[in-house]
């Protein structure tokens, strides 16, 4: 998969918002929207693909094991 995940723009902007909050609750500094957005497009760009793809696998292998399991009703 491409580094081509993206957000609607509500989701983006909230996203956004969500950045900043957490540095100001948790990190005791401000962020400017500028800032936030470029760390979301980071994650975005270069560990979103990398969850994506592990949250894929995951759903692969459980459904195989079900399909395993059906299998194992025919015999």
């Amino acid at each position: 998969m491409s580094g081509n995940i993206k957000l609607k723009e509500e989701q983006y902007k909230d996203a956004v918002t969500e950045i900043q909050n957490y540095f100001e609750n948790e990190k005791d500094e401000s962020i400017g929207i500028l800032q936030a957005r470029l760390l979301l497009d980071f994650f975005m760009e270069e560990i979103a693909p990398k969850v994506y793809n592990m949250a894929i696998a995951d759903m692969q292998k459980f459904l195989y094991d079900k399909i395993d399991d059906l299998y194992e009703f025919e015999r």
